[in-house]
């Protein structure tokens, strides 16, 4: 006989447990009445974990697949942006040095810090920079403890305004600006 049950309760429910097939109450006790629970099949619930499983390990090919293409996506535009920082200080600086907005001084001891040696030292500066800053240079190769003691400076017009090229008898240290740009691109670019 079919039919429906009707449960009348005299209060709200405040909580509920589900029972294993031990129907065991809340309190440890067994139940005064069972009711079947409907059973899966075992068949059935192997596929339904089959399904699971796949659609568990479709999820993790497509997360995968999706932090591969960020990382390539990302990759691209930090290379974009790298080169996008250089473009951008290239022009500034441009304008800055069109400008004379630089000390060819602070320069050439930034040089000078590269250089092996400081001694029989010949920096060439544009005829520019070696016009405009002559006084201020031979002041501090004749001042006492100053940094230029014993460089001799030439005007040469292969070289740019804002850089020079220290030569000494150990080698050559460029400051010139395209190289420098380039070094910060590439660090930028491998950050």
């Amino acid at each position: 006989m079919s039919g429906s049950i009707t449960v009348n309760l005299s209060r709200p429910f405040t909580s509920v447990k589900i029972l294993d097939g031990d129907a065991q109450s809340a309190g440890g006790e067994q139940a005064n009445s069972q009711v079947d629970a409907p059973t899966v099949p075992s068949k059935e619930l192997d596929a339904q974990k089959a399904m699971f499983s796949q659609a568990c390990q479709a999820l993790n090919d497509a997360t995968g697949k999706l932090n591969a293409f960020y990382d390539k996506v990302f990759a691209k535009h930090a290379e974009g942006v790298a080169k996008l920082s250089v473009d951008i200080a290239s022009k500034i600086l441009v304008r800055e040095v069109d400008n004379g907005n630089y000390q060819i001084e602070a320069i050439i001891k930034e040089a000078m810090k590269n250089a092996p040696v400081r001694h029989d030292v010949v920096v060439h500066l544009n005829p520019d920079d070696y016009t405009h800053s002559r006084e201020v240079l031979q002041d501090q190769q004749n001042e006492q403890g100053g940094a230029f003691i014993g460089i001799q400076f030439v005007s040469d017009p292969k070289i740019g305004r804002a850089e020079c090229l220290v030569e000494t008898p150990k080698g050559i240290v460029k400051s010139l600006i395209a190289e420098n740009l380039e070094r910060i691109g590439q660090a930028l670019q491998k950050a």
